[in-house]
């Protein structure tokens, strides 16, 4: 193979898995984003040519650059690693960049990952299914790109279970009135988790409304 779309699990590196640690060390060059956690990133080797693609407020990679820069390094034959956040193809845009290694005719190989979906849920001491509480669980995003259609929240809440939601800080307040609007009670229990499984890790706790 010579790009390996490797999920970085959620922050803590001692939950990379082994398949994923043993190409960071073999890896020509890491192409990593900004939600890859300090400790995983420390286990790049320094003979590594390391390439920051991080999407952070004010500055944006394209994700068509990103494809192109890895169709580009594929093709010159190095062990490329693409270091996601979490699990590859739970939002991490692991989808977009195997179909454009796949149309350039590019070998690849996907290397899953803990999702925070599950892994910061659990850091927090909170199972998102539990007998006689929570049958299943919703993972969404909370943010949407523009043009996009946006998360039909009051179907959800009509759902039941658990509902993990990712990246949808900024949209807290309309999310909790659309989740109330659909019939999810003001009492219902939520919880923040923030820098999940890692030392900074900070869990809030209150009710939906």
């Amino acid at each position: 193979m010579t790009v390996s779309l490797v999920g970085a699990g959620p922050g803590d590196p001692d939950l990379l898995t082994v398949k994923a640690a043993r190409l960071l060390a073999e890896a020509d060059v890491v192409v990593h984003d900004a939600l890859v956690g300090d400790g995983v990133l420390a286990l790049i080797p320094r003979s590594a040519e390391r390439i920051d693609v991080g999407k952070r407020p004010g500055r944006s990679t394209p994700q068509e650059m990103i494809s192109t820069l890895l169709v580009e390094l594929g093709r010159q034959g190095k062990r490329v690693v693409r270091l996601k956040g979490g699990d590859p193809f739970v939002f991490g845009r692991g989808g977009e960049e195997a179909a454009a290694l796949a149309e350039a005719g590019v070998p690849f190989e996907v290397v899953p990952g803990i999702t925070s979906s599950v892994a910061a849920p659990a850091a927090a001491g909170i199972p998102v299914t539990h007998r006689g509480v929570s049958a299943a669980f919703t993972v969404v995003t909370g943010h949407r790109r523009d043009g996009e259609p946006d998360v039909d929240w009051r179907s959800l809440a009509a759902v039941g279970g658990t509902i993990v939601v990712l990246m949808g800080v900024s949209q807290r307040a309309t999310i909790a009135a659309e989740l109330m609007a659909g019939g999810l009670a003001p009492t219902t229990p939520v919880a923040a988790v923030e820098s999940a499984t890692t030392d900074a890790q900070v869990v809030g706790r209150w009710i939906l409304a």
